[in-house]
């Protein structure tokens, strides 16, 4: 039985590929398949729009994450199967643990594309401070919004740059500056970068100077980054308690104390 299982596990997906068609190309017809299932796997978690945010705006980059999600999750399965069948347990300890260790890749996985998205966010915010004094000069020194952010995404690095050039790629087919920033502001998930949009948008609408409202926004975000710096100086202080008070404080009370104790038990006796 135990043999029957195990064969059957890896044996079932070549016999249905095989039957479907003698001639077609085993892998490509399992690729083709896969993403159809993958297109088909419903987005309950917001995958698409997160996927968006790290600039994988495509079809195809759903579905290689969901394949890679899926392939994780069915590969762990079965191997857990096949280890717990061959080492004698029941099947129905060996259904249960091989369910729990495939949803809890699944949600790992989901955990690290949450982590990747929290730190591209991290990375914009740490270079919006630097990125709009550039523009600020730039538009100062009598460039438009849009030269200012393509010599921005030229010679800047980073992921705000990046973003900058999906702006200038998206006029460049014919979009309006304040439709294009609009997108930005809601790709990207942040506080500060979707009130300086709308602080452009509105200013660029309206005919306002923007110097005034890129130096404003530039002295704020220097604030809030330095908010930043000073809550993980905080945050790392505190880490720097730990071995201290949990590690050499007691080795140290504990070397004054030693020859005490030693004497009083020279003494007891």
């Amino acid at each position: 039985m135990q043999i029957i299982l195990i064969a059957m596990l890896f044996a079932i997906p070549g016999a249905l590929l095989i039957a479907a068609n003698d001639e077609i190309d085993l892998l490509a017809e399992l690729n083709r398949r896969a993403n159809i299932r993958a297109t088909g796997v419903r987005d309950r978690t917001g995958i698409h729009a997160r996927l968006e945010e790290l600039g994988k705006r495509t079809e195809r980059d759903y579905q290689d994450f969901r394949i890679r999600q899926f392939g994780f999750c069915a590969s762990a399965t079965a191997i857990v199967m096949v280890l717990m069948i061959t080492s004698g347990k029941s099947l129905f300890v060996t259904a249960l643990f091989s369910s729990l260790l495939g949803a809890l890749i699944f949600v790992v996985i989901d955990r690290e594309l949450t982590s990747r998205i929290k730190k591209h966010r991290e990375a914009i915010e740490a270079q919006f401070p630097a990125i709009i004094e550039m523009m600020t000069l730039a538009i100062a020194a009598g460039e438009t919004p849009m030269q200012a952010m393509l010599r921005i995404a030229n010679s800047a690095e980073g992921e705000l740059s990046k973003e900058f050039a999906v702006v200038i790629s998206e006029i460049r087919t014919g979009e309006p500056l304040h439709v294009t920033l609009d997108s930005m502001g809601r790709r990207v998930k942040s506080v500060m970068i979707r009130r300086f949009v709308d602080a452009v948008v509105t200013a660029t609408l309206r005919g306002a100077p923007l110097i005034e409202v890129l130096s404003r926004h530039a002295v704020e975000a220097r604030g809030n980054q330095r908010n930043r710096v000073m809550n993980a100086a905080g945050k790392a202080e505190v880490a720097m308690m730990i071995p201290v008070v949990f590690l050499i404080l007691p080795i140290s009370i504990l070397f004054a104390l030693w020859p005490s104790l030693t004497n009083l038990n020279l003494f007891a006796h």
